[in-house]
């Protein structure tokens, strides 16, 4: 009887869907595949393999990519939001009649000069990097020209909103249905609660006549969220009111294309360079929003970011608002993770008191490769006197600083700290290292995290080979504080996992697009699909 019910439960489920498809042309295969997938009947018929070291580890990532037995149901996310406008760096400096000089690194910008200089100095290096605009006139003078600019872009910026965006607009975990097909809504949902054990929570979306959505992810969003920002929002994202302000934040967002050239200058890697005169976020003014949310919301899990918009601000400010932030993380309900996405950053005496006060306070930490260097300098940890890396991150060096985070700052018998989990990603390669016992699917997170950067930076929905390549080191030592292993890279098998003091490492490289149609906000969907894929135990 058992076995007929499941037959039946899949034989309805797919006629259903399959009804939904012809009448939905447009419905992405992504959701269908999900919910065959959803069915445990096995994988789709595979074409034969692919040959390429790039196609042979996109189809290993494809195998090791599964979902979590517990899945977050919803997901809080604060409290930095705004407007990004995206454009060509070199065009617009050449529009506000600026020419290449030398490159000079400011902490802040005072003047177009300076803009000039700092986009110099990290083009040439192909890093990223996030400065403070101080002169409100010059800034907004700047910003009307950038947004008025042909082929400027207005997107989602802000990594609590771009994270926010990425867990609600996942498209394996939602829907559009519009027509006559939505009367199909009642029966796939309550096969889908048959199946799957739980209901499928169904809403419209906007005017009827749009369609309706139905996704079992729900994201809170807070942060300053202006008229243009919230029309950019997915659905699934719900803005409390509090949140919503007159006027928009705008970032803007110059990018660069590898080997681009400007006068002498040659850019080693597409980049991306972030400036702003942003209030708002810097004195993070919607944490008292954000937390007292909470309560209502009820999440599973809280995304926290924004910590670095306060360089702006005095330090009689980002003392007092440090300390706010970890008292309110303590009054989330023991059992909620909390994960802190870093940016750019060049206040060492900030850094090093987020690393003493807030690491303790959450459990996960998402990070690239300038923030980790810059993190351990400000801290005095391992590799501390290297000034900058020298091309691709050496996978050593960042074992032992994320091991280091982990051992003196995460959790352990002796200290009582929260944090087990740090996601590093790099251009070429990123590791999720973990402290034993706390989490679990971390080589699919790792993997998927890995996936998205190729597939959002060329703007595909699956990895397509022909515009990525492999770039990660052929082989590496794990380890140069201690005796590491030596690992040579085989694209059939692309997560390496290894073990130092009850600390988990998994790596994999990324395929990275040859041609990258957008750079911006690739970090944060990294942190986003990690976290979507990672599993914490029920015992934390």
């Amino acid at each position: 009887m058992a076995l007929w019910r499941g037959s039946a439960y899949a034989g309805f489920l797919a006629l259903a869907v399959g009804c939904v498809f012809l009448l939905e042309p447009e419905l992405p295969g992504s959701a269908l595949r999900s919910l065959w997938s959803s069915l445990c009947l096995g994988p789709a018929p595979a074409p034969p393999g692919p040959v390429s070291p790039e196609g042979r580890l996109a189809a290993a990532w494809d195998a090791l990519i599964v979902r979590p037995v517990r899945r977050w149901r919803r997901v809080a996310v604060g409290v930095n939001a705004c407007v990004d406008v995206v454009l060509s760096g070199v065009k617009l400096l050449q529009a506000l009649g600026l020419s290449p000089g030398n490159g000079k690194d400011h902490s802040v910008l005072h003047s177009r000069n300076d803009l000039e200089e700092a986009f110099i100095h990290f083009m040439g290096k192909g890093a990223a990097a996030e400065r403070f605009f101080s002169d409100k006139e010059t800034f907004h003078d700047i910003a009307q020209v950038a947004s008025e600019f042909p082929g400027a872009q207005h997107y989602v910026g802000g990594n609590a909103a771009l994270i926010g965006q990425k867990f609600a607009a996942n498209s394996d975990l939602k829907i559009r249905i519009s027509g006559w097909a939505r009367w199909l809504m009642p029966v796939i949902a309550a096969l889908w609660k048959a199946k799957m054990g739980r209901s499928l929570e169904v809403r419209s979306s906007r005017p009827a006549w749009h369609g309706q959505v139905f996704s079992p992810n729900m994201v809170l969003l807070c942060g300053p969220v202006g008229p243009k920002l919230h029309e950019l929002l997915d659905d699934n994202v719900f803005v409390p009111p509090e949140s919503l302000q007159e006027v928009d934040e705008f970032h803007l967002i110059l990018e660069y294309q590898a080997g681009e050239e400007w006068g002498q200058l040659k850019a080693p890697h597409a980049n991306r360079f972030i400036f702003s005169h942003d209030l708002s976020n810097g004195a993070m003014n919607m944490l008292e929003v954000f937390v007292s949310s909470l309560e209502e919301f009820q999440p599973d899990l809280v995304v926290l970011s924004g910590l670095h918009m306060m360089e702006g601000q005095s330090k009689e400010l980002q003392r007092k608002r440090l300390l706010e932030v970890v008292t309110s993380i303590s009054d989330i309900p023991t059992g909620i993770p909390v994960h802190l996405e870093l940016a750019s950053m060049t206040n060492r005496e900030l850094m090093s008191s987020i690393v003493h006060q807030v690491f303790p306070a959450v459990t996960s930490l998402g990070l690239n490769e300038q923030e980790l260097l810059f993190l351990t300098q400000s801290a005095s940890g391992p590799h501390s006197s290297l000034s900058s890396w020298n091309g691709v991150p050496d996978v050593g060096m960042v074992s032992d600083i994320l091991f280091w985070i982990l051992k003196e700052h995460g959790r352990s018998k002796s200290r009582a700290s929260d944090l087990t989990r740090i996601h590093f990603h790099t251009l070429v390669y990123h590791i999720l290292a973990t402290v034993d016992g706390h989490w679990a699917n971390q080589l699919a997170a790792v993997a998927a995290g890995a996936r998205v950067a190729g597939t959002q930076a060329c703007a595909t929905e699956t990895i397509d080979t022909s515009r990525v390549s492999l770039r990660a080191p052929q082989e590496f030592m794990t380890s140069h504080s201690e005796a590491g292993s030596r690992i040579v890279l085989n694209p059939n098998k692309p997560v390496v996992e290894w073990h130092r003091e009850g600390i988990s490492f998994h790596f994999t490289p990324v395929l990275v697009c040859k041609d990258p149609i957008r750079t911006v906000g690739l970090g944060d969907a990294i942190s986003a699909e990690g976290l979507f894929y990672s599993e914490v135990h029920p015992h934390y």
